[in-house]
């Protein structure tokens, strides 16, 4: 049970960091979002 709440965190957090990367202009924040994505999306998947 308490694996699906943590990947329910990490859905919630993925879409939040995409939401504002896409609605960010700035280049770097673009970069930075992305560097962030990736780890999340392993843990998403469970790869660690």
């Amino acid at each position: 049970m308490l694996k699906y709440i943590y990947l329910g965190i990490i859905v919630l957090l993925l879409a939040l960091i995409l939401k504002n990367m896409f609605r960010e202009k700035s280049v770097y924040f673009k970069i930075d979002a992305a560097l962030v994505i990736v780890p999340l999306v392993l843990r998403l998947l469970l790869i660690k």
